[in-house]
C-alpha cells in the first residue's frame, strides 16, 4: 500500500523569524489512519524526529537544495493509536508536594511544552511541578524521558483538564 502524504510547508514562517511547531501539529492531528507527514522545511528538522518518533512514525529527509529539507514522516503500527490516558513515572516512591504551580490550559503548544520544560530546568532534584493542562502532553513526555525527570499524569473528573506532576531528575535517581 502506497502512503499518501498531507504537505506542510514551514519555510515561509521559519524565513519570516515563526516557530512553526503548532502548525506542524495540528497537522499531524489532521492526518487520517495511514496517512504521513511531508514537512518542507528550511533545515534538517531533527528535534521533531523523536517528537514523531514517539507517535509512531519514522521518517526519511533529504536535503532539496539552498539549505532546505523535505521530511518523510511514514506512519508505523502505532500511528494514530490512541494515546495512553494515564502516563507513569519511574520513581515509585513517595512524592513530596509540589513546590510549582503551573496553569497552561490556556495557552497554544508549544508553549506549555516550552514553559513547562523551562521551569524544570530552574527546579532542584527531587522537587515537584504541578501543571494543569487542556490535553494530553504527547510531546512532552518524551523530553521529559531525556532530561531524566519522572512524571505522573492524567484527565482530573471533568474530563477536560489534564494534570500532570513531574519530578525534576527522579528518572535519573531510579535507574
Amino acid at each position: 500500500m502506497t502512503t499518501q502524504f498531507m504537505d506542510v510547508d514551514v519555510r515561509p514562517i521559519l524565513r519570516a523569524g515563526g516557530e512553526p511547531f503548532g502548525e506542524i501539529i495540528a497537522a499531524v492531528a489532521k492526518l487520517q489512519p495511514g496517512q504521513g507527514l511531508r514537512l518542507l522545511a528550511t533545515f534538517k528538522p531533527t528535534p521533531l524526529f523523536q517528537v514523531l518518533g514517539s507517535k509512531g512514525f519514522s521518517y526519511e529527509a533529504r536535503e532539496i537544495g539552498g539549505g532546505d529539507w523535505e521530511v518523510l514522516f511514514t506512519p508505523g503500527t502505532a500511528a494514530g493509536a490512541a494515546p495512553a490516558r494515564t502516563t507513569t513515572a519511574t520513581d515509585d516512591g513517595a512524592w513530596p508536594e509540589p513546590v510549582q504551580h503551573m496553569d497552561n490550559r490556556d495557552l497554544d503548544p508549544p508553549e506549555p511544552l516550552v514553559r513547562i520544560l523551562a521551569a524544570t530546568e530552574a527546579m532542584a532534584r527531587g522537587e515537584v511541578l504541578s501543571a494543569l493542562l487542556c490535553r494530553e502532553p504527547a510531546f512532552l513526555l518524551p523530553e521529559l524521558a531525556k532530561r531524566g525527570h519522572a512524571w505522573h499524569g492524567g484527565f482530573e473528573p471533568d474530563g477536560k483538564t489534564y494534570k500532570i506532576l513531574i519530578r525534576v531528575g527522579a528518572a535519573k535517581q531510579a535507574a
